[in-house]
């Protein structure tokens, strides 16, 4: 019984902060600068692809200024893949069994890549995320375009993640970060945990295929989330953090898109757009705030953030937009969670065995 109640109470455990407001206020810079351009360009809607690329100054929180450039080059890997295939399925109308196929295999593959070069957050998450969300809005300019958006934001957050370097100018000759060489039991547990992503994603994107959901991306990235929690108890808690937070958020969200007697008819509109754009980017600073402390406060503000650059970039009914992300969320978490218990057993791997840390679970 004890133990139960001790899962309970981590639900709701907040983390001690460790300089959180610094890390937030580095990557809402670096979404602001690039999401504001485009928007006095009157061009909002290419605000995801800038937003995506900013999501490199997530990584490296806590790191030392060089050792932060070298970890946000690796993350911006990541993260301009996701957007350069999705641009690239969006472009030639490549979606449903399509989207969900090449999802799944690149899940695999940013899992692989993720554990070799111990990425924090760690795993593909924000990689699928952006190939997704990508790939399900249609592109409204050259695909080289919105890829160099994306990468035009990628290099402005790690330039901000450097820039403190000028002040302390401390370098450590030979510094490196820790990498897992992929041999032996080290290279079986990659393999499965990369088995994992295709699984979980792949199974969680053909329900929402076959349920005729409009964003089976939804479920497949939450689909990954309980995968990265660093035993059994923590990714069931992240599932269920990602199915409550977004929940929660939805609420938030459905204030800004839905009319109603808090927004008046003739705010709608270039106001409307204009105020979407702000909150994008203050949402982006409080999901950083509580990213390493609560998953699912951080999920409170990050769904607000995914719905209004989708929203931006291909306006739709909010209240079928709002209903598809609950949906999908609670199938995907779902469906992640069954997969962590079921191939995490079969394989044989302890709790944490994979070695994995998360946002919100820190290691020790």
């Amino acid at each position: 019984m004890k133990p139960v109640l001790r899962q309970l109470r981590a639900l709701h455990r907040l983390e001690p902060a460790t300089n959180d407001h610094l890390a937030a206020l580095r990557v809402a810079l670096s979404a602001a600068v690039p999401s504001l351009v485009l928007l006095g360009s009157g061009r909002p809607d290419l605000i995801i692809y800038a937003v995506f690329g900013a999501l490199t100054g997530m990584y490296g929180r806590a790191e030392s200024h060089q050792l932060r450039l070298r970890h946000q080059s690796q993350a911006a890997l990541v993260l301009l893949g996701g957007v350069a295939v999705g641009v690239f399925l969006s472009v030639n109308h490549l979606q449903s069994w399509w989207l969900v196929g090449v999802e799944a295999v690149l899940a695999g593959v940013g899992s692989v890549f993720a554990d070799r070069v111990r990425l924090q957050p760690n795993g593909p998450f924000f990689g699928i995320l952006a190939l997704g969300a990508c790939a399900s809005v249609p592109t409204a300019v050259p695909w080289y375009v919105a890829v160099l958006i994306a990468a035009a934001a990628a290099a402005f957050s790690l330039a901000v993640g450097f820039g403190g370097w000028f002040r302390a100018r401390v370098w450590q000759p030979g510094a490196a970060r820790d990498a897992l060489p992929l041999q032996g039991n080290a290279r079986r547990l990659a393999a499965v945990h990369a088995a994992r992503y295709v699984l979980a994603t792949g199974v969680a994107g053909s329900i929402g295929v076959l349920s005729g959901s409009g964003h089976p991306h939804w479920a497949m990235a939450a689909a990954a989330v309980p995968l990265a929690g660093a035993d059994l108890p923590s990714s069931v808690r992240r599932g269920i953090h990602r199915i409550v937070g977004t929940l929660l958020g939805l609420a938030v969200t459905a204030v800004v898109l839905v009319p109603g007697p808090w927004l008046p008819a003739e705010f709608y509109g270039v106001h409307h757009v204009a105020m979407m754009a702000i909150l994008v980017i203050l949402f982006q600073f409080t999901t950083e705030l509580f990213m390493a402390r609560h998953y699912g406060l951080a999920m409170v503000s990050f769904t607000p953030v995914v719905l209004l650059m989708t929203q931006l970039a291909a306006p739709t009914s909010p209240g079928v937009l709002i209903m598809e992300r609950a949906l999908e969320t609670f199938v995907g978490a779902v469906v992640g969670i069954l997969v962590v218990v079921t191939v995490r057993r079969r394989s044989g791997l302890a709790p944490g065995g994979d070695g994995s840390t998360s946002p919100g679970e820190p290691s020790g």
